[in-house]
């Protein structure tokens, strides 16, 4: 086998320009301060599919209390049910019913924790279910997406360079 190495090398690199920083974006819009305490990052998808979904206000408030612990997608979060009824003014049994109308549709699965000596501990949540879902929206959504932007595109050429339907 002969390796064919090329002998052209690039005679000027051009930098990528990166995006604007989202972080001094969110800044202005919200203040340093409150960014400061930390933010979430989840897909749009998830709020424009929320109804495909099947997701109630109250189930979209819990999974996105669990995407704001859940940094590492190796690592699923693992909050007390206490602090999420904390944080949204709600009970612990009200938490516990919505995660499992969650699990119920196959969107979040409770994982049992223990520790040694101590016994239970807070569940750990799999969110692998509501990724797939998205995933199966996405080509669905982009195809939409895709359609309003030729839509917008023809209505903002003039009359007679619009493409006849």
């Amino acid at each position: 086998m002969v390796k064919i190495v090329s002998s052209i090398k690039p005679t000027k690199v051009v930098p990528i320009k990166p995006k604007a920083d989202t972080r001094k974006a969110s800044e202005k819009k919200y203040g340093k301060p409150v960014m400061d305490l930390g933010f979430c990052i989840v897909p749009s998808l998830l709020m424009q599919a929320q109804a495909r979904l099947g997701i109630n206000p109250v189930q979209f408030n819990v999974i996105m209390h669990l995407a704001d612990i859940w940094w590492d997608a190796a690592q699923r979060p693992w909050p007390k049910k206490q602090l999420l009824a904390e944080r949204m003014g709600m009970s612990e049994r009200q938490v516990q019913r919505q995660i499992a109308e969650l699990e119920s549709a196959g969107l979040v699965q409770r994982i049992e924790r223990t520790r040694p000596g101590r016994g239970k501990t807070s569940n750990e949540y799999d969110l692998s279910g509501l990724v797939k879902r998205l995933k199966e929206l996405e080509p669905e959504f982009t195809e939409m997406k895709q359609e309003n932007q030729k839509r917008r595109k023809a209505v903002a050429l003039p009359k007679h360079r619009r493409a006849s339907a």
